[in-house]
Formats: C-alpha cells, structure tokens, sequence
C-alpha cells in the first residue's frame, strides 16, 4: 500500500470517470487542493482532501508531496519507436528546403528506416527501443500505443511486433501493439500497390492475428501513400480478425482519411493537419478520436492541425508525440503539451486532457488509465515543487516530473536525472 500525502493539487481527479472529454469540457479541469492519494495493489483505491487522509496499517509506504503535484501519467497514443539507427541526414534535407515528399522519392523517409530495420535483429531493436522506454518513464509517460510499420514485408513487420510484444511484457509501461504494414509501399512494389495490399491482407495480416501480436490496424491514407479504396479493403480485413482501425489521415492533403476512418469504426483518427468543416462535421457524431501530433508539425515546419476550430466545434482532441526518427524524434509529451498551447492556441486544461484521458481513450484504455479514478490502474506522476499547473507547458524545456509510479511501484529514476 502507498499514501502519498498533502499534494498541493491533484491533477484530473474524477468522482465520476469519464470516457472521454470534449468541446467546452475541455477547458474544465477537474482538481483537487491539499489532497492524499491512497493506492493498494496497483490500483488507485482513494483520494480525497487531507482532511479525510484514512488511517493506514503500519508498513504503508508514505509520500510527502509538500509543494508538488500529482498528475496522471501521459497516454502516447500514437508513436513509432521500435526502429533501427537514426535519420539526421535527411533532417539537414529538411534544412536546405527538401520537403516530405522529395525526400521519399529520394529513397528517404520511411524506406530509409526499412532498410535499416532489415539488418537488424530482434535483440538490437529491442534493446535500442528499451532504452526510449526508460526515457519516456522518466519523462512522465505511463502508456504507449507502438506500430509497426518500418519493416514492409511479412518477416520485418512480425519481427517489429514481436520486439514490441516483448516490451509489454517486459517494462512496467502499458503497450498497445499496432500493426502498421500500410505505413509505405516497398521499393519491390512500386508501381503495383494492389499486389503489396493483397500481400498485406492475404499474407501478413492473418500471421499477426495468429500471433495475437496487435492490438490494432493501420493505414497511412494520404496523398502519395494508400488510397481511400486500399484502406476500406484494409480495415475491413483487419476487423474480421478483430483489430479495430487507427488512421494515418490529411497529413499531406485532404485525403479522405478522416472520413474513411469514421465510416470503418476507426478508434482514432491521427495528424489531420489538413482538416476543414466537412472533416469536423463528419467527427462530430462519432466514437472515433481525433489524435493531433503537433511535434511532427513543429520538426517538419508544416501548419498545424485546426485545434482550436475542432475544439470550438464540439470536438474531443488528443495529443500524442508520433515519437519516430523521421518526423517527431522526441517522446517528450511535456514538450508536446507546450506545442499544443503555443502553436495550437489550446488552453492547459485541454492540453493536459488530451494527453492523458482523451489519449486514453485513443489507445482503448480510458476505462483504467488517464485519470486520477477510483479503480483505475495506478500510472501517476510527481512534479518537482511547482507553482501551478499551468507552469508545466509554461516551463517547456524543464525538468519537472519528480517521481514516477506506475502499476503502483514507484520507479527508480537514472542516475542522470
């Protein structure tokens, strides 16, 4: 059992969970002040003022967060960060004014990381990913949605989702495994992108579900990569052997994506830095999460997704960090949340919400994660001594996550931090 005590404020602390948080709720930021936070085999068991701290049996570990405050852990709901070596080439590319695209044509981009990914093995990639997971931890991020993707052949992409199965099974850090092998087309398909798709659906996708390897399915569905029709035939083999979709959509154009994703059921529609009225119309009267990834704007110089009309409009937003090497190289969701108020003109409150239970919601997990819940899985965070809420996309370079747990067992930290 642990009793962490006098919490200056406990952060998304909610009597009545919610599922989600959308529109003008966004901007409401359930809080609680001089609070105690009591968990008990890894689950949050009470919270309440310190007024009504409980009495608890001797050897309970006690916390005392005197000037600090306790947060939910971050949800990642979109990231990419099993793969092999590094792209800073093409990020000097980028600098000299390449865009996106040419830089793909070019043999860059995601192709790049497949050919790296293919020479290495299981253990190398696993090690390489382990150490961003300890990374993340430590930056207060306590579940994470990994795809696939960067390997673009039956034998890469198993080889992907086993390195992030084994991370599930070895890390304290809640995973949801996405199988993403209509990420790209591979140099040996160029010019018949039916034949990888049937080789996706015929091939691949009935040994990940044999494996029990993914949790869900994607498609990058956008200009120059898979078309509409590529990614209705996906998603529907996808949820006949039970892997809901999570969409790639009108990062590069309006692609139909956002509205593909809708109409198949997708939990989650990601990037949407091209989204108009028909795309928010179209969201509106859905279950499908809008997931922004302002980090990928910010490294790629693009415009930002529409928050603030989405949100205005009645929306849910999440925000996720597209952790990968070629367009977002940074898992840091504090950083994330300063994007999201700086570049995207959303409040802290719905910034923070985003990142945690509306996240939440985008990886299936809001029923246990995202919030401070009774019930729930405990994933929770300590600030350093801070003077609001507010000061953590403030304060957007430091430091600020004191001590994580998750599961309920505090995490040691590095000797660095």
């Amino acid at each position: 059992m642990l009793l962490i005590t006098n919490i200056k404020k406990l952060i998304l602390a909610e009597e009545k969970p919610r599922k989600w948080v959308a529109g003008a709720g966004m901007a409401v930021l359930p809080c609680m002040d001089d609070a105690f936070l009591l968990i008990d085999e890894g689950i949050i068991k009470n919270f309440g003022t310190m007024d009504k701290a409980p009495i608890v049996p001797a050897g309970t570990t006690m916390i005392d967060a005197t000037g600090r405050m306790v947060f939910p852990s971050f949800c990642d709901a979109h990231t990419h960060l099993v793969y092999a070596g590094s792209r800073e080439i093409e990020y000097s590319d980028k600098i000299r004014g390449l865009s996106y695209e040419e830089i793909a044509r070019r043999g860059g981009g995601i192709l790049n990381s497949t050919k790296q990914l293919h020479h290495a093995s299981e253990e190398e990639l696993y090690l390489q990913a382990l150490t961003r997971i300890n990374e993340l931890i430590e930056l207060g991020t306590g579940a994470v949605e990994i795809k696939s993707g960067y390997g673009l052949n039956t034998a890469d992409e198993l080889k992907m989702l086993r390195v992030i199965k084994k991370l599930k099974e070895t890390t304290p850090l809640t995973i949801r495994a996405t199988f993403l092998g209509a990420h790209a087309i591979p140099e040996a398909y160029k010019g018949r992108q039916t034949a990888y798709v049937d080789l996706l659906i015929n091939e691949m996708l009935p040994q990940v579900a044999a494996g029990k390897l993914a949790d869900y399915i994607d498609v990058f569905c956008d200009k120059g990569f898979f078309t509409v029709e590529d990614t209705k035939r996906i998603l529907t083999a996808g949820l006949k052997y039970g892997l809901p979709g999570k969409i790639h959509a009108n990062e590069l154009a309006f692609s139909q994506g956002i509205q593909t994703g809708v109409k198949y059921g997708a939990l989650s529609v990601d990037h949407l830095e091209f989204t108009g009225e028909e795309e928010i119309a179209c969201l509106l009267p859905s279950e499908t999460m809008p997931t922004l990834l302002p980090g990928a704007a910010f490294f790629l110089g693009m415009n930002y997704p529409p928050a603030r009309a989405m949100i205005d409009a009645g929306l849910p937003i999440a925000l996720a960090s597209d952790y990968n090497p070629g367009s977002s190289p940074s898992g840091d969701m504090k950083f994330v949340l300063s994007l999201a108020c700086i570049k995207m003109k959303m409040l802290p409150e719905e910034a923070i919400q985003a990142a945690t239970l509306n996240g939440a919601y985008a990886m299936g997990i809001s029923d246990t994660h995202g919030s401070i819940a009774c019930g729930k899985t405990a994933n929770v965070f300590l600030t350093k001594p801070v003077p609001s809420y507010e000061f953590m996309p403030y304060a957007y370079t430091t430091k600020l996550v004191d001590k994580v747990i998750l599961n309920g067992a505090v995490i040691p930290r590095s000797p660095q931090i």
